[in-house]
């Protein structure tokens, strides 16, 4: 007789891994959930945002990509989950929005209930980070579709901002001051090229390497989470700064994303030495032979986060931001000009 357990698909498994995740799940609920993990959909209430004038929902996206292949080499499954979170929640605070819920989904060649646990629990510490609730999840096993010992993660991200607080870049001006948050390293981006790099050292071995430039292995390196700018946006909002652009350095670097910030008949200038880059930025340029335009048409090159500010705003944001545990550096300036990025 042919079941669906011989198809490999293990409906127990599934039941197990709802009940393991469940605990982690809990630690990130806010007081607008309603109902608890399991119904068919994730409720949330909506009273507590009468009080805007114009209460505006934005939703943001995204997965890990390829940084997954890492977590399957080091079997390190409890930080990609924040990864997974910070590609959504820092574009929605990115427009001025505090993100309230979020919905993860897990695609997986076998069920293995407590990796699936693991997992979860990085997502669980990303919404934790963020303040949003985890209000649902899929997880898919698709036997036959991925390998046993790998998986897919995508998650999504909705949150809401008063409309008048949106950050649209429509007041910039010359002389308003670029301020960028330090990242954690290459976050989740550019992988596919990072692989590339460091293709003979993508081993157990290659990646448990220590190095003396890093101060850590090349795994650890490499897997370090995402950072989130939630909390730092948030303080410098309630700091009473309005933060007039802000860009989120994500694929493709500074080239394509900070123009993103810009209105037509502004540019963006950046001092490449005006923040210390993180030595993993210097190993792949080396490695990979990557010219300069490539490293910062790719990666973050040390920069997660980056807001435009009236130049009175400056120290009160730069306080704001160290109050949330981020580094903050003046790299730049707002100029007149053709719409774009220019880097000195």
């Amino acid at each position: 007789m042919m079941d669906y357990k011989k198809a490999g698909v293990d409906i127990e498994a599934g039941y197990k891994s709802v009940e393991l995740m469940k605990e982690y799940v809990k630690g990130t609920m806010r007081p607008e959930v309603l109902g608890g993990l399991g119904g068919f959909s994730g409720a949330f209430s909506m009273s507590a945002f009468k009080g805007m004038e114009e209460p505006t929902l934005l939703s943001g996206t995204d997965g890990v990509g390829t940084k997954l292949k890492l977590a399957f080499l080091m079997d390190k499954h409890d930080t990609v989950g924040i990864d997974c979170v910070a590609m959504c929640v820092n574009d929605v605070a990115c427009a001025g929005g505090e993100p309230l819920f979020f919905l993860d989904y897990i695609a997986c060649g076998k069920n293995v209930p407590e990796k699936i646990a693991t997992i979860v629990k990085g997502v669980a510490e990303g919404c934790r980070q963020s303040g949003s609730a985890l209000i649902g999840g899929e997880t898919a096993e698709m036997p036959g579709f991925y390998p046993e010992d790998e998986y897919n993660l995508a998650g999504f991200s909705v949150g809401i901002v008063n409309k008048k607080d949106l950050i649209t870049g429509e007041n910039l001006c010359a002389g308003d001051v670029l301020i960028g948050m330090a990242s954690s390293g290459v976050h989740s981006n550019g992988f596919s090229l990072v692989r590339k790099v460091f293709e003979k050292e993508l081993t157990k071995e290659g990646l448990n390497t220590y190095y003396d430039v890093l101060g850590t292995t090349l795994g650890e390196a490499l897997i370090a989470p995402t950072k989130i700018y939630v909390k730092a946006l948030r303080n410098v909002k309630e700091a009473g700064v309005t933060i007039k652009a802000c860009s989120h350095i994500t694929g493709s670097g500074f080239y394509e994303n900070i123009p993103r910030m810009l209105k037509d008949g502004v540019k963006a200038v950046i001092r490449k030495d005006s923040y210390p880059i993180p030595p993993v930025f210097k190993l792949l340029a080396e490695k990979g032979q990557n010219e300069e335009q490539m490293m910062y048409n790719t990666y973050n090159m040390g920069l997660g986060m980056i807001v435009a500010v009236n130049p009175a705003d400056v120290e009160k944001t730069m306080e704001a931001m160290k109050a949330a545990g981020e580094a903050p550096y003046v790299v730049g300036s707002i100029e007149e000009g053709e719409k774009g990025v220019s880097l000195c």
